[in-house]
């Protein structure tokens, strides 16, 4: 059985979001809401709700238990660009571009013996 919870528009690179991502990886869910609570970063936060939204869904709608629930898949795609400008010497222009991420974290359920 597998849930997936999603976040899209996240003002975060999705290079900086996936440094998180690979250290939840395969983890037990509830294993893996403790480590985010305790990493430093910016987009330990964000995973961790939509983490405890996935949850929440597989409780709620399925009527699993978290405890046999763990990351099957976690990734971070990109979302479309925030083109800007800024005004550079000599009338040139400099090009800032804001990008944003796309979450999906899909849990799977282990069998229990």
């Amino acid at each position: 059985m597998e849930v997936r919870a999603y976040t899209k528009h996240l003002s975060i690179s999705p290079r900086k979001l996936r440094l998180v991502c690979d250290k939840v990886r395969g983890l037990n869910a509830l294993q893996a809401q403790t480590v985010l609570r305790f990493m430093p970063h910016k987009g330990a936060e964000m995973v961790g709700k939509t983490l405890a939204s996935a949850i929440a869904n597989a409780e709620n709608n399925l009527d699993l238990d978290p405890n046999s629930l763990f990351i099957a898949q976690i990734f971070a795609d990109e979302g479309t660009r925030l083109k800007r400008v800024k005004a550079g010497a000599r009338g040139r222009y400099k090009p800032r571009v804001r990008r944003i991420s796309h979450l999906t974290v899909v849990l799977g359920q282990r069998g229990i013996s």
